[in-house]
């Protein structure tokens, strides 16, 4: 049967496990083979992209496969032709589909009428890939620490900023594989209460005196002590209107050197790009050298890698 990775909920702690270590053996170079020779991605983008784009073609090419780009004009989603009379074309030619959308239940739309793995590349709920690759870098600054690594499961992740599709998935990551996760925001702007309650229960440490997931509305709070402080910027694509009333809103969470310095000392600094520089981060916070903004940007590329060989190897249309 094929799987989909529409949700961070989709993966199990198990699979998600599988999917560092594979992420880790295709970036070294212990695994150098193509398991997808043959094999074509077709990648549908309602909303531009960069690293998106970038990083599952140039990952499809790695891995032996092809990757077929289709712009907002080629299809129009909904309107042009039906979601599922898409997907369904799709299943007749391609191995698998890849979705960067503005409404989910597009991705959920293809995914139910597609026979091949469907990829959710970003919606306006989750952006699953990007969580992956954020958690892998830290799995990795982790475990370069001198002397005696801690867990993964020891840090404590301050997201300050909109509670939208990234800090969802993040969520649902730090709840699945028990890491501590603070989100400070506006009254207003937090993340969704279903969210918050599926990442709160699947938690595995919630016997902790301290509750694994948190929402602050001080943002000097949320940062207090914390090893991570990650941000992303105020106003979402589609969001454009809001963007006058979203920067009044924020302005008390921009992460710069005062609120850094709540953060534990060299704590790392991460953004899922692209920055509005002087909005929600300082430039000297986000080129400075707490940041792992780069590292985040190229891990998306192995992490893609593994999710691509993971779901595409075994499916059959």
């Amino acid at each position: 049967m094929k799987k989909d990775l529409v949700s961070i909920t989709d993966l199990t702690k198990i699979e998600i496990e599988k999917i560092f270590d594979l992420t880790a053996k295709q970036k070294s170079g212990e695994i150098l083979d193509t398991p997808l020779k043959g094999k074509t991605l077709t990648m549908i983008f309602e909303k531009p992209s960069l690293r998106t784009r970038v990083t599952f073609e140039t990952g499809m090419t790695q891995l032996g496969g092809s990757a077929i780009y289709l712009s907002p004009s080629d299809i129009q989603l909904g309107k042009r032709e039906r979601v599922k009379d898409v997907a369904r074309n799709l299943s007749r030619w391609c191995d698998g589909i890849m979705a960067r959308t503005f409404a989910h239940e597009t991705v959920v739309e293809l995914s139910r009428h597609a026979t091949i793995p469907v990829i959710n590349g970003l919606s306006d709920r989750e952006h699953p890939c990007q969580a992956l690759g954020d958690l892998f870098t830290l799995k990795e600054k982790v475990a370069r620490k001198p002397n005696h690594p801690s867990p993964i499961t020891d840090l404590t992740l301050a997201y300050v900023g909109d509670g939208n599709n990234v800090c969802h998935s993040l969520l649902l990551l730090c709840g699945i594989l028990g890491i501590q996760m603070r989100v400070g925001c506006p009254e207003g702007y937090e993340p969704d209460s279903d969210i918050l309650e599926k990442a709160r229960q699947s938690n595995p440490n919630t016997q902790h005196p301290i509750p694994s997931i948190q929402v602050f509305h001080d943002p000097f709070e949320a940062v207090e002590g914390s090893d991570v402080v990650y941000t992303d910027a105020w106003t979402s694509m589609g969001q454009e209107e809001e963007a006058e009333e979203r920067k009044d809103a924020f302005q008390r969470f921009q992460v710069n050197p005062q609120l850094l310095s709540k953060a534990k000392q060299g704590a790392w600094v991460m953004h899922c790009l692209p920055a509005h520089v002087g909005e929600e981060i300082t430039e000297e916070v986000l080129d400075g050298p707490q940041s792992i903004v780069l590292d985040q940007a190229e891990n998306r590329l192995h992490v893609q890698k593994a999710i691509l060989t993971t779901l595409l190897k075994t499916s059959e249309k």
